[in-house]
């Protein structure tokens, strides 16, 4: 317990320094929302307009500390206030509408890459110096070296626009009603194959050789060879007495890309046109959205945190060392 207790204090901390970083990175950016505003109108704004817009948006001059805590009160009600962008929605119905999409892209691509990748690392370190590993070794490191938005585009050229197999924009066909239909599930589907494909392609081999190299060095260990000399079969041996504890290791980056998922795939959703929690930032951040961008961060923030929290709980179940400390 005493341990859980300090996990949780020193995670609230690193909240409030995430908080207070968050609330200074948008401020330091050049420009606002309404001289964007401002200029877009070629400067025709009459003055007065522009200084009641400023006061709609709540960008009345104050002094630094008083904004900051107006800021952290709005944290901890959860009210971000109007989004610019996306006025006259507020920010957390934006974000709101945004996030099924991320979890659906996002979260489906990291779970699908972990489970192939640590199977295929698994695979790899039990059948080490082997030609399939000879082979999927370096692939999944000069896969893991490219950028994401490189394969993005040439799975969006190949398969969108050479090949015409899959669409190469929104989430579902448009023509479409929404709804818990056969048709609109299955447009949803078709329309996300390109972008959980390439999130998926591009992470496989960040856990596959992270996986390798754990379970390498679990095969020396004795409880590996107390198996093999008790005669369990390999299979057995590889996934309940080595896998096991080579898991341990991969659940940290699990947990960070879980944590992730609620930032969206900026990239994938911009090149892919998908309308997740990426694209909403990337659009906020055009626009100087602050009220947007700051429910943003803390709400990727938050998820980063809790992960790690959580992952920490699990460390403390999978390993009896841990318990025992």
């Amino acid at each position: 317990m005493s341990f859980i207790i300090r996990r949780i204090m020193f995670y609230l901390v690193a909240f409030l320094v995430a908080a207070t970083i968050n609330f200074l990175l948008p401020r330091l950016m050049p420009g606002n929302p309404i001289d964007i505003m401002f200029a877009s109108a070629g400067n025709t704004m009459p003055p007065e307009a522009k200084k009641a817009l400023a006061e709609t948006f709540g960008f009345v001059e104050r002094p630094l500390i008083e904004e900051y805590f107006i800021y952290l009160k709005s944290v901890f009600t959860w009210d971000f206030g109007v989004s610019i962008k996306k006025y006259p929605l507020s920010v957390m119905d934006v974000l709101m509408q945004a996030l099924p999409w991320t979890l659906f892209l996002a979260g489906t691509s990291v779970i699908l890459a972990f489970c192939i990748g640590s199977l295929l690392g698994i695979y790899a370190a039990w059948k080490r110096g082997s030609g399939f590993d000879s082979v999927i070794s370096p692939s999944a490191l000069a896969v893991q070296s490219v950028p994401p938005l490189v394969i993005g585009i040439i799975t969006l050229y190949v398969f969108g626009l050479v090949l015409k197999l899959l669409p190469t924009s929104y989430a579902y066909d448009p023509s479409i009603d929404p709804g818990f239909t056969w048709e609109y599930l299955s447009s949803v589907g078709y329309h996300a194959l390109m972008p959980i494909g390439t999130l998926a392609f591009v992470s496989i081999g960040g856990y596959l050789i992270t996986m390798r190299n754990n379970m390498i060095g679990q095969l020396g260990e004795e409880h590996v060879v107390m198996g093999h000399a008790k005669g369990l079969t390999d299979k057995r041996v590889r996934y309940n007495y080595a896998a096991r504890n080579a898991l341990l290791p991969s659940m940290t980056a699990f947990a960070l890309s879980l944590g992730s998922v609620l930032g969206g795939s900026l990239i994938i959703e911009i090149v892919f046109n998908y309308p997740g929690l990426g694209n909403i930032l990337f659009q906020g951040i055009i626009a100087r959205d602050y009220p947007l961008i700051q429910g943003q961060l803390i709400i990727m923030t938050l998820a980063m945190l809790t992960a790690n929290l959580l992952v920490d709980f699990i460390y403390i179940f999978l390993d009896p060392r841990l318990r025992k400390a």
